[in-house]
């Protein structure tokens, strides 16, 4: 059977994959953007705009960390003004789960759902760091295994709240106005560990009953997590081996949560170069690869796994000759550094020297190879061949695309890409429902085979 590709595009937010040198690079605040933005994603018939969310200004070396975005509007801010200039394009917004309440999340996207007539998706992240802590009155860190298990009990509140309306009918009268067919719509009760709340939820039930789930880890914990509850999973595995692994992973932990296959969409992020023949899309790659990786972005990122200041270093030379410092405090703070992430900094630092001597690459050089976004480089035939062979291989689901430049950098893919997937008859030639889940193929909550 032929799967239909599902598409979303990502407003590039807190990194650097944006070109920010490029004329073309517009604001990341004006809501200018971001209007044109969904609506060049929506022209393209795509599913969703999916908005990241940063509650930090990230740090290096004490300092702001000006090479990326400096400055984020608040999400649901954002969303609820595109609502209004966007008709079929979902709006999916990540919203922490450590720092925030289940009622006052619950509230603000049951609220979105309606003002969007049900559009509305809320990916489940949690925060590892004391530093972004530090803007909460609870003020930091919970150790993973925690971070989970309160993403989950927060999760199951705010069902419970999204869920506290369940056959209340709201009725129309010309005369009186709306009214509740029962006296106590919207009561709920929930205690645990992390929380202990009573009381009366006030938004009526939305459109498509909840918002549609996303989750975004990748841990042990976090594939769980997401197993069990989420609607789509935001991966990081666009490449075929690694995305397959990742996809069979997953979906096999379905059946002991009584879910099916097509009960979790799996959709990685995935960057594109556009050109007129393949070749030229290769060269302009690597111009834009060297415009994502300037030398001081190289250098900013061989400091996060050195943890060392690299001031003056020479990135046109080699890599440091020494070994990663791995105690003491992180040179980096508010951003998952490649120093985090390694679990073994100093062998990793000699697999990049080794890397980098046996394909004579300078440290530039190697940061370029080794950060490389461009998951589709080619002529637009090229393109769309790869992401559906991809999606009818079960690499994924389909993809969330992230343009270089923004906002109108989506715009070529649209105008060329996705007139050969139309012609292919993978993707839609125009909207057939009126909600997310419509466009994502999901149950709604409810539903008897839901």
């Amino acid at each position: 059977m032929t799967k239909q590709i599902h598409l979303a595009a990502h407003f590039p937010g807190v990194n650097n994959t944006t070109v920010w040198s490029d004329p073309a690079a517009g604001s990341h605040v004006e809501f200018d953007s971001f209007r044109r933005f969904a609506q060049i994603a929506e022209r393209g018939k795509f599913d969703f705009l999916f908005l990241a969310e940063g509650l930090r200004l990230r740090e290096q070396k004490g300092q702001i960390y000006d090479l990326d975005v400096v400055g984020r509007p608040d999400t649901f801010t954002v969303l609820a003004a595109l609502a209004g200039v966007t008709q079929r394009l979902g709006l999916t917004g990540t919203i922490n789960s450590t720092f925030n309440e289940p009622y006052e999340v619950a509230r603000q996207f049951a609220s979105l759902d309606h003002l969007s007539e049900g559009r509305a998706a809320w990916n489940v992240v949690t925060s590892w760091d004391q530093f972004t802590g530090e803007n909460f009155r609870r003020g930091g860190y919970l150790a993973q295994g925690d971070r989970y298990e309160r993403a989950r009990t927060f999760l199951r509140t705010t069902t419970e709240l999204f869920d506290s309306w369940n056959g209340v009918e709201i009725l129309a009268d010309q005369e009186q106005g709306r009214f509740l067919d029962t006296d106590r719509p919207g009561t709920f009760r929930h205690q645990d560990r992390f929380f202990d709340i009573e009381g009366q939820f006030n938004v009526p039930r939305s459109p498509q009953g909840r918002p549609v789930i996303f989750q975004a880890g990748d841990s042990e914990e976090g594939r769980e997590f997401a197993a069990s509850g989420a609607d789509a999973i935001f991966s990081r595995y666009a490449t075929r081996k690694e995305g397959k692994a990742f996809y069979d992973d997953v979906k096999g932990r379905l059946p002991k949560y009584g879910r099916e296959r097509d009960d979790l969409l799996i959709l990685p992020a995935a960057s594109f170069v556009l050109g007129d023949t393949d070749a030229e899309a290769e060269e302009l790659a690597h111009q834009v690869r060297r415009a994502q990786v300037s030398p001081q972005t190289a250098i900013n990122f061989i400091e996060q796994l050195w943890n060392t200041d690299l001031s003056g270093f020479d990135v046109d030379g080699p890599l440091p000759s020494f070994d990663p410092v791995v105690e003491g405090e992180a040179i980096a703070k508010g951003r998952a550094s490649v120093r985090q992430l390694a679990k073994d900094p100093i062998a990793l630092a000699n697999e990049w020297r080794d890397k980098a001597e046996v394909e004579k690459l300078s440290a530039r050089d190697l940061v370029i190879e080794v950060t490389g976004r461009q998951t589709f480089v080619g002529s637009a035939s090229t393109i769309a061949e790869t992401i559906n062979q991809f999606v009818q291989e079960d690499v994924s689901d389909g993809f969330i695309l992230v343009p270089h430049i923004t906002p109108d950098g989506l715009g070529p893919f649209v105008d060329t890409v996705v007139p050969l997937l139309q012609e292919r008859g993978v993707f839609r030639t125009d909207y057939e429902g009126t909600t997310l889940r419509d466009h994502l193929g999901l149950k709604y909550p409810g539903d008897p085979q839901a």
